[in-house]
């Protein structure tokens, strides 16, 4: 049959439990504060990437915008010089006009 401990063996024991508890206590409480700066960045890594996600399409609609207004300036030019082409034929085709119809009322009388 065994035999019963001593007082003193088992002070010794409890003492050295309540050692290994706090070390175990003070394991447990740095890997949960690990975990929460695990969580943290977690947070800070995913709300980073929905930041850049916008700011992505943020740089395609000003890319399309400045393809926009690039192409402003060579619209306009066009516009100008149809406008002038179109005026200068109008002009010849209206002095043709005058010219020809000068000519048939001379030929008439």
């Amino acid at each position: 049959m065994d035999s019963p401990i001593s007082r003193a063996e088992h002070e010794e024991f409890r003492r050295r439990m309540e050692a290994e508890n706090k070390r175990q206590d003070k394991r447990i409480e740095l890997l949960e504060e690990s975990i929460k700066a695990i969580q943290d960045l977690t947070i800070s890594v995913h709300t980073l990437a929905h930041d850049m996600k916008q700011m992505l399409e943020e740089q395609r609609s000003q890319g399309q915008r400045l393809n926009k207004l690039e192409q402003e300036p060579a619209t306009a030019w066009k516009q100008a010089k149809n406008t002038i082409i179109t005026a200068i034929l109008s002009t010849i085709a209206g002095g043709l006009a005058t010219g020809l119809i000068f000519i048939l009322s001379q030929s008439i009388r």
